[in-house]
């Protein structure tokens, strides 16, 4: 009778010893690939390693991103221990440009009904390359995708011709050229599909994968990454910009105010951060330093209004090639710029008109203040005598005699002497 609790007892013990099996982590990558949602799907596979996850499935909606960013994943899924699966989904999404090399490296590559992927033909920021540079680019982006086609048993003839060609794929054409494993309408339906399939990995091994009964997790950006990624965003990199100009100009042009020194900094900083995660055409900036320049000038300069159309045009262009990246998500849509642009310019020419009127505006107080006011001679001025000026006694010289009682103005201050003249 000992026996069988004996073996009841180890078996209980083995259950409770045995290590829990990982989750399953879906990691979101969609919008604009960048260095910071990057750095999301690189933690997450490195996190995937260290738990032993069975599997990691990159959930991809993307229009493409930066090509450092995307080789970066690309490195980590090749070289991680954890099997990867790309899905295109949910249906409505795609994965064009580097969101199709991304796919085309993964270990399982599955689309959703209803998405397309492709056009990864590689594109300039700063506008149309050169000829020579145009085949130097696509010769390496199509080495690059044919390779990993290749290896993982994929069609790299049409990989190679949504790079060359731009050529683009619903998921029924991929799955028949061959470019993807699979179609899955969600994430359950894509686990149900990989039950026991065997998945060969970049290195060559192969991985059963064992995935029934598996629990999945959604990772999601920390809340450093959810900031970071925010301000790398171009909208936000457009008014950091404006912040960081406009808090140093007051700051210059009225020294001790402190607080728009700090905002400018702070927006200096974070603009400077944020230029490291998407690319900033330089010659952007200095357009906008350019307009709000010919903003100031237009205060001080009468030109009927041509600076500050030539600092609206400045600002606009400027805005225009702040980013360099040819995807229209890294660009700043003219509905967001016009009217940010306008205001800016507004707020700026009021500002420096208050200062310039504060600058003009005759002091109210000590010997300034008293210039060009009225007063009365208290004494007959001929030349010297006394006055009342503002209800005060003071002694004046007068350019010319001035009896007592006469209405004088006070022309300017010569220590405690006032220089005076008849009339008011």
């Amino acid at each position: 009778m000992a026996a069988p609790w004996r073996a009841a007892t180890a078996a209980l013990f083995l259950a409770v010893a045995a290590p829990a099996a990982a989750d399953i982590p879906v990691v979101e990558l969609d919008a604009v690939i960048h260095a910071v949602s990057a750095a999301h799907v690189v933690q997450a596979i490195d996190r995937a390693d260290a738990e032993g996850a069975p599997l990691l499935i990159i959930r991809l909606d993307t229009p493409g991103g930066l090509d450092t960013s995307m080789r970066q994943i690309i490195d980590h899924m090749l070289n991680c221990r954890t099997p990867v699966a790309v899905w295109v989904g949910p249906s409505g999404a795609r994965a064009a440009s580097a969101g199709f090399i991304i796919m085309i490296a993964a270990d399982v590559a599955a689309m959703a009904p209803g998405t397309n992927t492709g056009a990864a033909h590689p594109v300039s920021g700063l506008g149309k390359m050169d000829e020579v540079m145009s085949e130097k680019v696509t010769s390496d982006a199509a080495a690059y995708i044919r390779g990993k086609a290749e290896r993982r048993g994929r069609n790299a003839e049409m990989a190679e011709k949504a790079v060359v060609e731009s050529r683009s794929f619903t998921e029924t054409e991929a799955l028949e050229l061959g470019l993807i494993d699979l179609v899955a309408k969600d994430v359950p339906d894509l686990l149900a599909q990989l039950e026991g399939r065997d998945v060969k990995r970049f290195d060559g091994s192969t991985v059963t994968l064992h995935l029934q009964g598996q629990k999945t997790v959604d990772v999601r950006m920390d809340w450093r990454q959810t900031i970071l990624s925010f301000i790398a965003t171009p909208e936000i990199l457009f008014l950091l910009l404006l912040g960081a100009l406009a808090g140093l100009g007051t700051e210059i042009s009225h020294p001790g105010l402190v607080f728009p020194a700090v905002i400018g900094v702070l927006c200096l900083i974070l603009f400077l951060f944020a230029s490291q995660i998407i690319p900033v055409n330089w010659a952007g900036v200095l357009l906008i330093i350019l307009a709000i320049v010919l903003f100031i000038a237009e205060v001080k300069v009468t030109s009927y209004g041509l600076l500050t159309v030539g600092g609206l045009v400045a600002m606009i262009l400027g805005a225009m090639m702040l980013i360099d990246s040819s995807l229209p998500e890294l660009r700043i849509s003219l509905w967001t710029l016009v009217p940010i642009v306008l205001v800016f310019a507004a707020f700026t020419i009021a500002l420096v008109r208050l200062v310039v009127q504060a600058q003009l505006r005759q002091p109210q107080t000590g010997m300034e203040g008293l210039v060009g006011r009225a007063g009365e001679a208290v004494t007959d001025l001929a030349p010297e005598g006394w006055v009342r000026v503002q209800g005060e006694r003071w002694r004046a010289r007068a350019e010319e005699p001035v009896a007592q009682g006469e209405a004088i103005q006070v022309v300017s201050g010569e220590g405690l002497r006032l220089r005076v003249r008849k009339g008011a």
